[in-house]
């Protein structure tokens, strides 16, 4: 199934290069192709370049047992959605608002990246079993410590997983580790299950569960 466009999704080709300290996502799927040789620098200590590749790796273990599985069905729509997620996690990565921490000393003002957060919220719901985040994003004042903060999250779900349990799965691993890796007061952690992916051949299946 097809992934809609969100209304406010950017122009990916207009975004990258600022998103990604002057980088493009397909720039950073050729890097991980050529095992990430010779080494880059200005890919290797980029915060958003890192959050990025990080999301493309899980995004291929999750994604690619379904995609063979749908290859003859559809095709042209399961590799734009894979485009549509790929163009999320490059607009998520962009480092974004500066997220304040509670500091330590008063002399301190420790801040944590949007991109950073968003990157959590990723990793986390991608770790569900039969799941791949779509679209991730933060819905308040981020700037102002113990200001109130939605999380909004997008998701696919693998054919004959069970829908709610993974949607609840997911919305308790992300309010888990928002909780435990900052301080921002989450009012509500939204999931919304956006799209189907083709159940996994039963040996791919097998080795997600073991990952």
């Amino acid at each position: 199934m097809a992934m809609t466009p969100h209304p406010d999704d950017l122009r990916l080709d207009a975004l990258e290069p600022d998103d990604l300290d002057g980088h493009t996502i397909d720039e950073l799927a050729d890097y991980l192709d050529d095992g990430m040789q010779p080494a880059d620098p200005t890919i290797d200590d980029s915060p958003a370049c890192q959050n990025a590749l990080a999301a493309i790796i899980r995004l291929r273990q999750s994604s690619m047992g379904s995609l063979d599985a749908a290859a003859a069905e559809e095709p042209p729509a399961d590799e734009s959605w894979i485009g549509g997620v790929l163009a999320n996690i490059s607009l998520e990565a962009r480092a974004g608002r500066d997220v304040p921490l509670i500091p330590e000393a008063p002399t301190e003002r420790p801040v944590m990246t949007e991109g950073a957060i968003r990157s959590l919220i990723r990793s986390a719901g991608d770790v569900v079993p039969g799941v791949v985040i779509a679209r991730c994003s933060l819905d308040g004042d981020v700037t102002t410590l113990g200001a109130p903060v939605r999380v909004l999250v997008e998701l696919a779900v693998r054919s004959g997983a069970p829908i709610h349990a993974a949607a609840e799965q997911v919305r308790e691993a992300v309010a888990t580790v928002l909780a435990e890796q900052t301080d921002l007061v989450v009012d509500a952690v939204d999931v919304h299950v956006r799209d189907l992916l083709p159940a996994l051949p039963a040996d791919a299946d097998h080795e997600e569960d073991r990952a």
